[in-house]
């Protein structure tokens, strides 16, 4: 009999897998990205205190696109470099939260990158 492939805990596991690997530090804290099908959501966090430095989304006011695309990744991943560099952030950890390299979350790391983060 063939099972149904449960494909949340399939990225919960491969999130586990990541995240032992990688850790944010006060110096070079985790920029953690999440996916839904509506939104998306980037925080920068500190491991070691466990404190979320910084957020963004696309339910903030600054974004236009309210959807779960490209463009809206291009605009809450400059958002999160720009109140980044305003918290003198510079360098990060990239955690893609057990997601494929692709697409939506390619978007917004390469959008972070490009306003000024370096990971």
């Amino acid at each position: 009999m063939i099972k149904k492939i449960n494909r949340k805990l399939e990225r919960e596991r491969r999130h586990r897998r990541v995240r032992n690997k990688i850790s944010g530090t006060e110096e070079r804290p985790r920029l953690c990205v999440y996916r839904s099908n509506s939104n998306l959501y980037a925080q920068i966090i500190d491991d070691v205190a466990g404190n979320t430095l910084t957020q963004a989304s696309t339910l903030d006011k600054e974004v236009k696109t309210k959807h779960s695309n490209k463009e809206a990744a291009k605009e809450v991943g400059s958002l999160i470099a720009k109140r980044a560099l305003e918290k003198n952030i510079k360098e990060v950890v990239f955690d893609r939260g057990g997601y494929i390299y692709h697409g939506v979350v390619k978007e917004l790391a390469e959008a972070a990158r490009e306003g000024g983060l370096e990971f």
